[in-house]
């Protein structure tokens, strides 16, 4: 047992993770599954990934459908828990080669459990069709009609981000910082794409924008505005770091975590900026 756990649970908490996009959902759903093996006899398990994953699916769609409701009553929108991927973890090669972006996390939750989940095992874990429908206890046929039904969803959003993606180096994000820091409108605007959108998550339990920031004009004066406020308040600092396999920015206030920011860069202009305040998604940070 032992040896399965070492050896699946970092894939079991990338698919949890990506299923639920709760760091802290994935971890419960991973040792829930291992608690449940452990009391079981495995002999006759043939295909331990398999199986294994199949149970994380399951217990993930579980959770999925009993936080829908939540998510509808979440005040403003809801996003995804940031996780840090540091250099030295093996982590990161995992997620780099198999986790969709921070960006394709937010689109996920326009699907439904289902969709979502042959989305994301297709997609970030290159399971075939065969393999999903006996992971899911669907056929094949159907599989095929719910990750049709998910693309169209998430229309040429997913295209975008699956085709045209590039990583958020650390240089783009400094640049971008000191054109915020010096107030330069001119270098901020070109950094921004025309239908750029800002989303914040506080939870209700911070100050956060409460409803999306669009167009390049209205991004750009509220992010200036913004550090105008930071500027005043002091003891603000900025720390880039590698969270979700790309370069995002740990925002400190009186040495503690108080924002972090991720960023859907395209084409060298940002598209998406996300705002992560809610303090119950930044404890894994």
């Amino acid at each position: 047992m032992h040896e399965l756990y070492e050896k699946y649970r970092r894939l079991l908490f990338t698919l949890a993770y990506q299923l639920t996009g709760s760091a802290a959902d994935a971890e419960d759903a991973v040792q829930e599954v291992f608690l449940k093996v452990y009391a079981m006899n495995t002999d006759h398990i043939e295909e331990p990934k398999a199986y294994l994953c199949k149970m994380v699916t399951n217990r993930c769609l579980d959770l999925l459908r009993s936080s829908r409701k939540r998510r509808e009553q979440y005040v403003g929108p809801w996003l995804p828990e940031p996780v840090p991927t540091p250099e030295e973890d093996a982590l990161q090669t995992l997620m780099r080669n198999e986790l969709l972006s921070y960006a394709m996390l937010v689109l996920l939750e326009r699907l439904s459990p289902a969709e979502r989940a042959v989305f994301v095992l297709r997609e970030a874990l290159g399971f075939d069709y065969f393999e999903i429908a006996g992971l899911l206890d669907k056929s094949e046929a159907n599989c095929r009609k719910l990750m049709s039904r998910a693309r169209g969803k998430m229309g040429a959003d997913a295209a975008g981000i699956l085709n045209n993606r590039e990583a958020t180096g650390q240089r783009w994000v400094q640049a971008f910082l000191q054109a915020l820091e010096q107030g330069n409108m001119d270098v901020l605007l070109a950094m921004l794409t025309e239908d750029v959108v800002v989303l914040s998550d506080g939870g209700g339990k911070v100050a956060a924008a409460v409803r999306p920031i669009t167009s390049r004009d209205h991004v750009s004066r509220f992010l200036l505005g913004l550090m105008r406020q930071l500027d005043q308040q002091g003891d603000v600092h900025f720390e880039l770091a590698t969270i979700n396999g790309d370069t995002g920015v740990i925002v400190r206030s009186s040495g503690s975590i108080d924002t972090i920011v991720l960023l859907q860069v395209e084409d060298g202009a940002a598209r998406g900026i996300y705002f992560i305040r809610n303090p119950d998604k930044l404890t894994h940070m």
